[in-house]
């Protein structure tokens, strides 16, 4: 299954006073999912990026009323501070970690370490592990096998395991702000794009991705 890319002109950044601005519309139709995109390619050339920038992605169904939100970030390339202040800007109450296997080495993003900096800060720690995807989606990630790895979700996200962890997704974001959280920070290619899909269509939740700017040279 090969996902597809909102148009360009649903990027917004913060403005003045924590509000919104556009960053530049676009009529581009979508595209499928071949290589990296090049929103990500902007981001880590374009220094007016190197902060949150935010996409909200409009619910695939349901009706018009109002709805909880649920954030999702990666975490590659981000400086850990820039990490979490992306989360408070987000008013994020509790990070849902998607890693299948929760251990990283960066500094501060395996499990143990990121559980004790989020209880620091305030925000509650839940790793999901049933909506992880599994070693051979993560190489086909990898290789940019994205008929291979779409499908490797998509049998993932339909076993009992995972449903029962999409339900208590939901039902943490219905209690207040959540936020998924993988590796890649492009979100288009990651499977956290297509779990927050499916919370969107079930239970209406409005979707926003953050994207933090890279670390700064040393």
């Amino acid at each position: 299954m090969l996902l597809q890319r909102p148009s360009a002109a649903a990027f917004c950044a913060p403005g003045a006073h924590g509000r919104k601005r556009p960053l530049r519309s676009g009529s581009r139709k979508p595209r499928q999912l071949t290589r990296r995109s090049a929103f990500s390619n902007r981001l880590s050339a374009d220094p007016r990026l190197a902060a949150t920038v935010i996409y909200c992605a409009p619910r695939l169904q349901g009706p018009p009323v109002p709805q909880s939100t649920l954030f999702s970030i990666g975490y590659e390339k981000a400086a850990p501070d820039a990490f979490l202040a992306a989360l408070r800007r987000a008013g994020v109450a509790t990070l849902i970690d998607v890693r299948d296997l929760p251990l990283s080495r960066r500094a501060g993003f395996s499990k143990r370490q990121l559980a004790a900096a989020m209880d620091a800060a305030g925000i509650a720690y839940v790793h999901l592990r049933g909506l992880g995807t599994p070693p051979e989606g993560r190489e086909a990630n990898r290789r940019r096998d994205w008929s291979r790895f779409w499908r490797i979700v998509e049998e993932k996200l339909a076993t009992v395991e995972a449903e029962l962890d999409l339900q208590r997704a939901a039902e943490i974001a219905a209690a207040g702000p959540a936020c998924l959280l993988c590796y890649e920070a492009d979100w288009h290619i990651c499977h956290r794009r297509r779990v927050g899909e499916l919370l969107s269509e079930r239970r209406g939740l409005r979707v926003c991705h953050l994207v933090v700017g890279p670390v700064a040279p040393t």
